[in-house]
């Protein structure tokens, strides 16, 4: 009987999109809608909505995905990323190249044609920023990778702004420096309980250059940093008091983790330490809509 030989696997959509990191791309989404219905004291328009979102969706998932491919081998060596689509053989990396130019390619054409230039231009200069700068730069150099880097992941609440205004206001900063605060102890916290992966990988994570003891309390720091940037939008004038009682309650919860982190670490706390970050910023930024809308509405 003749042996059969088999091919390689059909790609599917399904690959590809795991290939965007979609989980990350959707909070960048949250965060940039967010921005949208912030920058105007009634709906934006429905066309800016629509397409600001897909325009930056896309970019956002372009440049997950180039991501990915530069470091295939660094995910192929870490338990957190080695079942990623490249590390496993799932998608090639001329496929990947191909899917980076095409999604990118969509996504500042949606932004350019349906919103308008300035988001374009911004949201070009966010993709360089993570996928060249941070990734080949940033990331393989300095243990302030997450610190230099976290301006583009800070980004996405200002295209947002940027697609319904037109231009950049002094809250869409605000709206930046709370993700630009945000990233450290979100990242670092990660870094405590993977520190050995990293280390592996020679990536030179805060935990791995410094220690545990200087990282926890560099956690600290950045939280209490973000806990008073994140009361700006209510001293600006920008939110009331809705937002004042559950930013400082939300505050209270992440002080707590980052006090918890240098008094009695564990993996386990630094695992939910950072799994509570991604609430936080969720609930944060949930919370300026309601209390923009109870203010306008």
């Amino acid at each position: 009987m003749a042996a059969h030989t088999y091919g390689p696997a059909p790609l599917t959509s399904g690959q590809l999109i795991r290939l965007g990191k979609p989980r990350v791309v959707a909070l960048i989404v949250f965060t940039a809608v967010i921005g949208m219905f912030l920058a105007t004291p009634g709906l934006p328009p429905p066309g800016v909505l629509l397409f600001g979102a897909i325009g930056i969706a896309l970019v956002a998932t372009s440049a997950a995905a180039l991501n990915c491919l530069i470091e295939q081998k660094l995910d192929a060596t870490m338990a957190r990323t080695r079942a990623r689509p490249l590390p496993m053989g799932e998608v090639t990396p001329r496929q990947a190249l191909v899917f980076v130019a095409v999604v990118g390619s969509a996504g500042l054409f949606a932004l350019h044609s349906l919103t308008n230039s300035l988001t374009m231009w911004l949201s070009l200069a966010t993709f360089l920023g993570y996928a060249l700068i941070y990734t080949v730069f940033l990331k393989p150099r300095t243990p302030q990778n997450i610190v230099i880097g976290g301006a583009s992941g800070a980004m996405p609440p200002v295209l947002g702004w940027s697609a319904v205004t037109g231009d950049i206001s002094s809250d869409a900063l605000l709206l930046f420096l709370i993700i630009f605060a945000w990233t450290p102890p979100h990242f670092w916290a990660l870094a405590l309980y993977r520190k050995h992966e990293y280390a592996r990988a020679g990536v030179p994570m805060l935990p791995v250059t410094h220690g545990d003891r200087f990282t926890r309390h560099y956690v600290l720091l950045y939280t209490i940093i973000l806990s008073a940037i994140s009361l700006m939008p209510f001293v600006s004038g920008m939110s009331g008091a809705i937002y004042l009682i559950s930013a400082l309650a939300l505050d209270a919860v992440f002080l707590a983790y980052a006090v918890g982190l240098c008094v009695h670490y564990s993996d386990r706390l630094a695992r939910t330490t950072f799994r509570y970050s991604i609430v936080y910023l969720s609930c944060l930024f949930a919370t300026l809509v309601v209390d923009h809308y109870w203010r306008f509405g």
